[in-house]
């Protein structure tokens, strides 16, 4: 068999396999879980997860943020025992915009997720924290956190990495 004949079959062979699932890289969505799943379960489908939010009821949620941009944010909800109750993907305009003002960092946290970058403006007493989301539009939702670690406010911005002389876009972040 020719070298080019075996690189074509190989590449077929590791596509065929990574479609499957099969490869080293773990799953990217929770598409497939079902309700009841154990954590440990989701884990090895989700890869490590980004974040952990025990609740006062005893629930667990754990987020998975993904991609370099941090377009999708899953939240993958536990019962106490630790079995799969559901799972939501919370980078979306309907969840950002239901952060109100009054809200602590850690509520915050637990319902989006972290954010793609954050910026401190001592002089104003505030940190902002700017989340991308899918869009047709160059926009990112950003919260403004007050010394205090309650939300003042939030909003829609443009993204920086929609103005190419604006370094700020670039590489920070997630």
């Amino acid at each position: 068999m020719s070298k080019v004949r075996v690189r074509i079959l190989l590449g077929a062979f590791v596509g065929a396999l990574l479609l499957a699932g099969i490869g080293g890289c773990a799953g990217y969505s929770p598409q497939g879980l079902q309700p009841g799943a154990t954590e440990a379960e989701v884990i090895r489908h989700m890869g490590p997860p980004t974040g952990r939010y025990t609740q006062p009821s005893g629930k667990t949620r754990l987020e998975f943020a993904r991609g370099p941009a941090g377009y999708e944010t899953f939240m993958v909800n536990f019962e106490p025992d630790g079995r799969m109750i559901d799972w939501e993907q919370v980078m979306d305009l309907w969840y950002l915009t239901r952060i109100e003002p009054g809200l602590g960092v850690d509520e915050v946290l637990l319902r989006v997720g972290h954010p793609v970058r954050t910026q401190k403006f001592p002089r104003q007493g505030i940190e902002v924290w700017s989340y991308r989301y899918p869009t047709n539009d160059c926009l990112w939702f950003q919260i403004s956190i007050g010394d205090d670690g309650k939300v003042i406010s939030g909003g829609q911005g443009i993204d920086p990495r929609c103005d190419p002389g604006d370094l700020r876009g670039s590489g920070h972040g997630r």
